[in-house]
């Protein structure tokens, strides 16, 4: 294997300033006055530097990034991208990631998350924070853990996700979604889970206005729902909740258990009431 060059406190600028740099080691150097430094890279470890300006890494192969920062002027930064991982860096930028597949993200921050992480495949997130609407749009095969989210929409059109020890504070999330399973965490957010397919929260805590409504198989065990109103609308469900539900409305069919359930509503001209079993301890 061919030795990998060093480049070392530098200060690189002009567009293209690397363009298709391969088995390369470049630390503790700034990539600024220039678009798309490292575009068509290969083979590259980044440690410690800086991005201050637009595309630093697209259609890269084979990337790994350690202690970097980009800042907000270095957006769009990494797309079309393959077999990438990102540890203990911080990324202002907003729009990054896209398109990508094998992307890994270890201890990063993302206090500017607009637009972020979309269409990406094979992702793995750990001790991640992000602020941001539309996170993870579109995005498959996703290994999510210890993952801090403040922001809306997000995992619209997400496929075969599991999410472990998260908290998200998001409305509208895993809107339009397929296959997607959250354990130990707490979800907080209107309208939760709308138009998705085969959505499992296990030992979870909801809080949502009208959450978990149009679901095509929705599955909760363990879970408490707190000022938790309206909710299953048309869903099918297979819920056993370990907490009072506020209001229930409209279920299209299976089974609901509840500690008990302050006010529930069954419309017969709209849903079959006989399709659902409901349940409570009190």
């Amino acid at each position: 294997m061919e030795e990998k060059k060093e480049i070392c406190q530098k200060r690189l600028t002009g567009e293209r300033a690397l363009f298709q740099g391969h088995d390369l080691k470049i630390r503790d150097t700034i990539f600024d006055d220039g678009e798309s430094p490292l575009k068509e890279s290969r083979n590259i470890e980044l440690e410690g530097c800086m991005f201050k300006w637009k595309y630093p890494l697209w259609y890269a192969k084979n990337i790994s990034v350690k202690n970097c920062t980009w800042f907000e002027m270095g957006r769009a930064g990494v797309w079309y991208t393959d077999h990438i991982t990102v540890e203990d860096s911080a990324i202002e930028a907003p729009k990054n990631f896209r398109r990508c597949s094998d992307l890994t993200l270890r201890n990063v921050s993302f206090p500017n998350a607009a637009e972020t992480l979309w269409s990406c495949r094979g992702v793995r997130l750990e001790q991640v924070m992000a602020k941001g609407d539309y996170f993870a749009m579109n995005c498959e095969n996703m290994d999510v853990r210890g993952f801090t989210l403040y922001g809306n929409y997000s995992f619209d059109g997400a496929r075969n996700v599991e999410i472990r020890h998260s908290r998200l504070l998001s409305k509208d999330s895993f809107w339009n979604s397929e296959n997607v399973t959250v354990y130990d965490s707490f979800i907080s957010g209107e309208y939760l889970g709308w138009n998705a397919k085969n959505l499992t929260l296990i030992d979870c805590t909801v809080e949502s206005l009208q959450g978990m409504c149009y679901i095509d198989n929705l599955v909760m065990k363990n879970c408490r729902l707190l000022n938790t109103t309206l909710a299953f609308e048309y869903s099918t469900v297979d819920a056993e909740i370990d907490s009072h539900i506020d209001s229930v409305l409209n279920p299209s069919g299976g089974v609901i258990r509840a500690e008990s359930i302050g006010e529930l509503i069954l419309e017969r001209d709209k849903i079959d009431p006989e399709k659902t079993w409901i349940i409570c301890a009190q």
